[in-house]
């Protein structure tokens, strides 16, 4: 028996990410992506192919380029560069992490000292950080937590306030929220649980899913944040947990010998990557 999740695969973020950018890509002839507009290289390279050429900085970029902003959204300095150089914005961020910039500069002028739980060199992370002003930090796992206590106390700082990394996973952002909560009762601290609710339900579903079955599929890129975390919560639960990036990483002979089998994908991971591994299976059996 196969299992596919019902979450599986696109959210609405990437899907609009990517359909956007197929558009665009028709309308002009030259347009760069600053970074992967999505952590699939299957999605990519079907990009680039039509003509999207990824770049990492805005350095070597003529004025009046087109320049897609990915999903992840970039830091602030970007949008100022930018129109420095006339450059066409094309900004396809996620409107949630985008409502989360706004946020965040908002408590950033009401003096509020900001964390931010999330993984500290993704792309999502780097970008929101830009927004938090200099009262800030980023708490990725619970080894930051008593360097960041450190900073309240020794700044005697009294406001706080927590966000998250969109994609984050969110057992490990209620247990820091918790200690944080525990070691600053005398703080004024303000809790926004910015986790996608996509993320959250694909989460959950993948928790249920785990439990249930003999061997798991997890599809999905190797960089991506929210298809390792959907990894990590089917290996607590079911240890016969594959994370593949496409059909070519399945190790049918090995799956082949359970009965019971569950796919979830990540949010980048294209509706076809997942209907391969599902053939490959069936027709396997």
């Amino acid at each position: 028996m196969i299992e596919v999740g019902k979450l599986a695969g696109f959210c609405g973020g990437v899907t609009n990410s990517v359909e956007k950018t197929k558009k665009a890509l028709k309308e002009y002839k030259n347009i760069y992506c600053l970074g992967e507009l999505v952590h699939n290289k299957e999605v990519i390279k079907e990009l680039e192919d039509m003509g999207l050429t990824i770049i990492e900085s805005l350095d070597n970029i003529k004025d009046n380029s087109n320049v897609i902003i990915r999903a992840h959204g970039v830091s602030k300095d970007i949008y100022e560069e930018s129109k420095k150089k006339n450059i066409n914005l094309i900004d396809l961020t996620c409107p949630k992490v985008l409502k989360i910039h706004d946020s965040v500069s908002e408590y950033k002028d009401k003096d509020y000292f900001i964390i931010l739980i999330g993984s500290k060199k993704h792309p999502e992370v780097i970008g929101t950080i830009s927004f938090c002003g200099n009262k800030s930090t980023i708490i990725e796992d619970i080894t930051d937590i008593d360097n960041t206590i450190e900073i309240i106390n020794e700044n005697n700082y009294k406001d706080i306030v927590i966000f998250a990394q969109t994609t984050f996973k969110e057992s490990l952002f209620n247990e820091i929220t918790n200690i944080l909560k525990d070691k600053l009762k005398n703080k004024n601290i303000v809790i926004k649980n910015t986790i996608c609710s996509a993320t959250h339900l694909r989460q959950e579903e993948c928790k249920k899913m785990s439990k249930e079955k003999d061997c798991m599929i997890i599809i999905g890129g190797k960089n991506s944040s929210n298809t390792k975390k959907l990894y990590e919560i089917s290996l607590e639960n079911c240890k016969n947990t594959y994370l593949i990036e496409t059909v070519k990483d399945l190790n049918i002979k090995e799956i082949n010998k359970y009965n019971n089998i569950g796919i979830m994908a990540g949010a980048s991971t294209p509706k076809s990557s997942i209907d391969e591994v599902i053939i490959n299976l069936q027709n396997y059996k």
